[in-house]
């Protein structure tokens, strides 16, 4: 054949990989280097609501400088472990969202309010934490937070005037000793429950006065001072959904050191739906299952051009044993079924040369030498060879 073979292999070189992916992967390097600078940015500034360290309009910022600038010490806790270590008598305590914390969580917080802290505010609370916190304390629908006066004797609330409150309305039980004030629906928004000497738990059913975008605004800054700061120590607790348990505490229907249950649950969603997505996508890319269908090569060799092909990559590599071999093996293929011997024996001089002896005229050489024998010594024997062995078959199948 003159010219050059074109390739047959399918497979795709580095450069063909690389055209074809870099899309994907220039996009999944913006996505990532966006992330990334997002994260930079965001790291320093903490933008949780009601955080006392966040700038955000929902943060608190405004207000712990205020008690800050008073001298109001403000302590941050994001465990109760950091509550129990830093909450004392002289101390208010102030819950952000008591409905995130289990019940043994709960119970802990509610030891934590009896023997240590002066002041409790829980932003908030409904069923779910007042039957541990406030057990004489209910709650009613929600209403929306508007401007309301205090219409009660709380010495705080009457200084303060006017605030922006609603959210969650508390009911007390009967005989209950309590200042409710703020009052939405007929339901006050504002609980002040006293308990033993100067102690006392503040349940104030929503956070707008503390957050920065409002405390400007009606007596929200006054209100919110006097709930505050009046101790000289304000201990700001954030709880978390994934709160580790305080010291010695087992967590909630798990059991210690359990991986599983220190992953957010919307990570654990989110991982299912990638999985289901990457099934998707392989049925969707994956090979058709079906009847096998003939395909058209993109080079036709003959037979007899392979033959020739390969005769000269013998010669060239001086290879007359491997050619002699294949010659000699290819013969006793085709005659062994003419002898009545099975192809499993053919290449078997005790079972060959037996039945091949009888059927020979005898005139020939030694079939043992044609079929078995040695390797020839230069191409000339090779080719007396290649002749000898076609007279051989040519004979078995003649007699």
């Amino acid at each position: 054949m003159s010219g050059t073979l074109s390739p047959t292999s399918t497979a795709l070189s580095p450069a063909q990989l690389w055209a074809r992916a870099r899309g994907a992967v220039l996009v999944l390097a913006l996505v990532l280097t966006g992330g990334l600078i997002l994260a930079l940015l965001q790291s320093s500034e903490p933008r949780g609501a009601l955080d006392p360290r966040s700038a955000d309009p929902h943060g608190s910022r405004a207000v712990a400088e205020i008690l800050k600038d008073r001298g109001v010490t403000v302590t941050v806790a994001t465990t109760l472990d950091e509550v129990t270590a830093a909450t004392g008598r002289d101390s208010t305590l102030l819950v952000t969202a008591p409905d995130l914390l289990s019940d043994s969580r709960l119970s802990v917080l509610r030891t934590v309010m009896r023997a240590s802290a002066g002041r409790t505010v829980l932003i908030g609370a409904s069923a779910p934490s007042l039957a541990t916190l406030a057990p004489d304390v209910t709650t009613a629908e929600s209403a929306r937070v508007t401007n309301l006066a205090p219409a009660c004797s709380l010495p705080a609330a009457l200084r303060a005037g006017s605030a922006d409150l609603g959210g969650e309305r508390y009911l007390t039980a009967a005989g209950t000793r309590a200042d409710a004030c703020y009052h939405a629906d007929g339901l006050p928004t504002l609980v002040r429950l006293p308990a033993t000497g100067d102690s006392d738990t503040v349940l104030l059913g929503a956070p707008d006065i503390l957050h920065n975008d409002r405390l400007d605004e009606q007596g929200n800054a006054s209100l919110a001072l006097q709930l505050l700061g009046s101790r000289p120590h304000l201990v700001w607790y954030l709880p978390s959904l994934y709160e580790l348990p305080p010291a010695g505490e087992p967590s909630d229907g798990d059991t210690p050191g359990d991986f599983l249950a220190l992953i957010p649950s919307g990570w654990l969603w989110g991982t299912f739906q990638l999985a289901v997505a990457a099934v998707l996508a392989a049925v969707w890319r994956g090979r058709r299952l079906g009847p096998l269908v003939t395909e058209r090569l993109p080079v036709t060799v003959h037979a007899s051009e392979a033959t020739e092909g390969r005769a000269r990559l013998y010669r060239k590599a001086n290879a007359r044993d491997r050619a002699a071999s294949v010659l000699r093996s290819a013969t006793r293929t085709r005659i062994a079924p003419l002898l009545g011997v099975p192809l499993r024996d053919a290449h078997s001089p005790d079972l060959l040369l037996p039945p091949l002896t009888a059927r020979l005229s005898g005139a020939g050489g030694d079939p043992e030498d044609l079929l078995f024998g040695p390797a020839p010594a230069d191409d000339a024997t090779l080719v007396r060879l290649a002749d000898q062995l076609d007279a051989l078959e040519r004979e078995v199948r003649t007699s």
